[in-house]
């Protein structure tokens, strides 16, 4: 009897073992398709006329942009002053302790860079790559720009224009290279980023048909 028992369980697990296996393969299959979408979306990375550039945001540290954040910006002002955009908009709000926005410490590090004011636009209620783009998309409405350019890293670039096609921004993307940042880690970071963002926008399809039925 003991034995038979003992049989009877062995397919249980057997399937378990397959559904198992299976579930680790799609999930493989699929990080190496985001991880190609990161890395093609880099390939296509050129800088391009527009009219605004859209800086994304990233850490400030005390009142002064990060290392992280200031490889954008410097990006940003090469990219006005070669004249492919003639205004940057800056992006972020006011992260947890702090007393400056993301955006501010980005207007005045441009600015101290001999960058007019006036050609600086500011989004500063975004706490995320995708409210970045959200509320930025507002400030373009307002300023009737219809055409940009997306500054970030390059690895950050395919969630962000994943994001901006989302939105119905016309944009095209430009990355710069960190020096400071382990890529790797943060490649691998954004395979997760998209899984997210993707089964996020998933369930609000699926929540909003159901919804509607």
């Amino acid at each position: 009897m003991k034995n038979r028992t003992i049989n009877a369980q062995r397919p249980c697990w057997r399937g378990i073992w397959i559904v198992l296996g299976l579930v680790t393969l799609l999930g493989l299959i699929w990080s190496g398709y985001n991880w190609y979408r990161i890395e093609q979306t880099i390939k296509k990375a050129n800088a391009r006329h527009a009219t605004v550039g859209i800086v994304l945001g990233a850490a400030v540290w005390g009142e002064g942009p990060s290392p992280g954040l200031r490889e954008r910006l410097e990006q940003a002002a090469i990219l006005y002053e070669e004249g492919y955009v003639s205004k940057l908009l800056v992006t972020g709000g006011l992260g947890e302790g702090k007393t400056i926005t993301e955006a501010a410490v980005s207007r005045n590090y441009l600015v101290a860079k001999g960058i007019p004011e006036e050609d600086i636009l500011l989004e500063s209620k975004s706490t995320s790559t995708y409210e970045n783009l959200l509320y930025g998309q507002q400030v373009l409405e307002e300023h009737h720009i219809q055409d940009a350019l997306i500054i970030s890293h390059d690895y950050h670039l395919a969630r962000a224009m994943i994001m901006a096609d989302s939105l119905g921004i016309v944009a095209s993307p430009v990355g710069t290279t960190s020096h400071v940042l382990f890529g790797p880690y943060h490649k691998a970071r954004e395979v997760l980023a998209l899984t997210y963002w993707e089964l996020s926008r998933l369930f609000t399809q699926v929540l909003g048909t159901v919804v509607l039925a």
